[in-house]
């Protein structure tokens, strides 16, 4: 069964920066668009940026020009780059498949918190 692993949340200030790391175990990684979503509390879970197997990225208009995503297929590991973080980023962020209906088994996902 495929494992998705997230790491990287954690406390930070406005304006901080953090990255994140989601593993994929036994999966066929390197063909499938990925994604970066994020859930805060009492919100639905949202799409916040997405990578499809050759490279292309597209972002939430929320985190443009401060998230970056980015991949590595030798390693079944994808990566968000977040800067100039805000608080209403605070959120838990999970990894899987993007711009499809079917949807991988979700990770445990991990904290981000920006506060002061």
């Amino acid at each position: 069964q495929v494992q998705l692993v997230e790491s990287g949340g954690g406390l930070v200030h406005p304006g901080g920066s953090l990255r994140l790391s989601c593993a994929a175990s036994e999966f066929m990684f390197s063909i499938n668009a990925m994604g970066w979503y994020r859930q805060a509390p009492g919100k639905q879970r949202e799409l916040v940026a997405g990578i499809t197997n050759r490279g292309h990225t597209d972002y939430a208009d929320s985190v443009k020009g401060r998230f970056t995503i980015s991949r590595d297929n030798a390693k079944n590991t994808v990566y968000l780059q977040m800067n100039s973080l805000k608080p209403e980023d605070t959120a838990v962020y999970y990894c899987n498949t993007a711009w499809t209906s079917s949807f991988l088994r979700w990770g445990q996902g991990t904290q981000v918190t920006v506060s002061s």
